[in-house]
């Protein structure tokens, strides 16, 4: 042992570095060094690699390497692969857009199926002449393989390259930033800025498309399963009105970027927004609470949403909108119907399956509803997650002719669920936390990310889970809710955006230092290091500015529902 680590302080010391492979052999070399070298070291599959992973955290191949590390590909059948796919074509439209149309402002939007949508700021949609001509031109920056350079600039140089090139959002980030260096990427003429890797050559980049779409246009790319192909295009027009309405509103207040929400909270004016934001998401769940009394046959209220998009809160918001207009609401969740653990479905590693719609007890559930609509008594269930038991406290439920039944769980959209029930009768209200806000100019703000930091944050808050292990399970949580939740959501007879424009900033003041203990030596580190990076660019909210009923306190605590 002695010798070892003598041998480990003298290569210190004359600075050289080792470095590991995945098939577990190694190299010393001297100073510093570039993966982009290393591509048949650290991979001999022949895949495409798009980035590399050291010691856990995902860099650019031209990266440079100067500490002894444990070297991973990362490939583009990956998920942070596709990451990286998705965020260097966003570079390259960016490029292209700034060589057709100089002065004006590229502004990226949310997601819809596999692709990203996109606007400029002007009164006139583009001609699909023009996005044609987009199209080409990012073609050409493609084909000719250019490099993407990344590097560091001055703050004064990159003040002045943001607002040569009219980035509006980006520019005022840096205020709120303020590094005395900015790194930056650059493409022939162009330099932008984005806070995670992109791959150090535009040729890896071959496989996309543009197509117009409302105002704007859409930037489609491949699924990591199936990365050489293009997915058919899906429409999901409700949820297009959702975000197209919040962003509208986010115009009108002139807050749509994480710079102008960092800008009110410099300015200390940043309550009146917080209760602008909640009055708004009162007024949508008072808006679906009408839309059910117009629909004077409906006895049950399905809820559903990815996790962490707010289902309890909104079921209990929701019933207090109902109150006001004459229901007496009675409210239950899904989980109280799971089957047992003895019975519940086993997924492909062999792990229990809670997702599936078979880990319910579909028949229990619609003999339920239609004993309750029929004005008999029920037996309430309860589930023991810790046991993996269902019991029976004594709790009874009967529905009157004012009283209306609200259940929330992820499959309240699924018609396998409630097969018994006549369509009249129910009524299915799809969540989705889709914040408006990007950013800057370019860098978009994706839903899973406000729901994995929410996540984070009530996990450790009231689970005693650490952030490795929420970011562990995480993946499987997202597969879930591909096959469960977002396949029905075009079903839905109202959606409502649970994300408040104000959270994230909240939220950081908890995440932050969870993130800051997942080490190096974990695989989630990439993780958490790129949510880090992330929350970065808020400025924090302190907690006692948050409502006692938002939805935030759901994840925080301290709201007065009792959960």
């Amino acid at each position: 042992m002695f010798a070892k680590d003598t041998e480990m302080a003298y290569n210190i010391c004359m600075n050289k570095i080792t470095l590991t492979f995945p098939d577990h052999t190694s190299i010393e070399v001297e100073d510093e060094i570039r993966p982009l070298t290393l591509i048949n070291r650290i991979s001999r599959d022949g895949k495409k690699i798009l980035a590399v992973k050291v010691n856990n955290e995902i860099c650019s191949l031209d990266s440079v390497i100067n500490i002894s590390a444990t070297l991973e590909p990362v490939y583009d059948d990956s998920p942070e692969g596709a990451a990286i796919y998705r965020r260097s074509l966003c570079f390259i439209l960016a490029a292209a857009a700034s060589r057709f149309f100089p002065g004006m402002r590229l502004l990226v939007g949310h997601s819809l199926g596999y692709g990203y949508y996109y606007t400029m700021d002007t009164d006139k949609a583009l001609t699909e002449q023009e996005i044609t001509a987009l199209k080409d031109e990012m073609r050409r920056i493609i084909d000719d393989d250019k490099i993407i350079e990344t590097k560091l600039i001055s703050y004064k140089d990159a003040c002045a390259v943001f607002e040569a090139l009219n980035m509006v959002e980006t520019r005022k980030q840096l205020n709120y930033r303020g590094p005395s260096r900015v790194q930056v990427n650059t493409l022939e003429d162009f330099t932008d800025l984005y806070f995670e890797p992109l791959v150090c050559t535009t040729g890896a980049l071959s496989v996309f498309d543009l197509m117009p779409y409302h105002e704007g246009f859409l930037l489609r790319f491949p699924a990591h399963t199936d990365p050489a192909v293009i997915p058919e295009f899906s429409d999901q027009p409700k949820l297009f009105e959702v975000y197209h309405k919040y962003k509208e509103w986010g115009k009108l207040l002139n807050v749509t970027s994480a710079a102008s929400l960092n800008q009110l909270i410099h300015d200390r004016t940043v309550n009146e927004f917080i209760d602008t934001t909640e009055a708004l998401q009162i007024k949508r769940i008072a808006d679906i609470a009408d839309q059910i009394q117009e629909r004077e046959t409906a006895r049950v209220v399905l809820i559903a949403g990815p996790s962490s998009s707010g289902k309890t809160t909104t079921s209990k918001k929701l019933a207090l909108q109902l109150k006001a207009i004459g229901y007496q609401p009675k409210v239950i969740s899904l989980d109280c119907y799971y089957v047992g653990r003895e019975q519940t479905p086993r997924d492909e590693n062999g792990d229990y399956d809670y997702e599936c719609l078979e880990a319910l007890d579909i028949e229990l559930i619609n003999r339920n509803l239609l004993d309750l609509f029929a004005g008999k008594t029920i037996d309430v269930p309860s589930y023991d997650f810790h046991e993996g038991k269902r019991h029976f406290k004594g709790e009874t439920m009967t529905l009157g002719a004012n009283d209306i039944l609200v259940m929330e769980g992820i499959h309240g959209l699924n018609d396998r669920l409630t097969p018994l029930i006549p369509a009249d009768k129910k009524f299915k209200i799809y969540l989705s936390a889709l914040t408006q806000l990007n950013l800057d100019d370019h860098n978009r703000i994706a839903t899973s990310d406000n729901r994995l930091i929410r996540r984070i944050v009530r996990d450790s808050q009231f689970r005693g889970k650490d952030a490795a292990a929420t970011i562990a399970m995480w993946p499987s949580v997202q597969k879930g809710e591909r096959l469960h939740i977002f396949p029905f959501q075009n079903n839905a007879d109202a959606m409502l955006n649970t994300a408040l424009d104000y959270e994230l900033p909240v939220l950081k003041v908890y995440a932050d230092p969870l993130l800051r203990c997942v080490s190096p030596l974990q695989k989630e580190y990439a993780e958490a290091s790129r949510l880090l990076n992330f929350l970065n660019y808020f400025s924090a909210i302190p907690a006692t500015a948050v409502p006692s009923q938002s939805i935030i306190r759901e994840f925080i605590g301290g709201s007065t529902f009792k959960y």
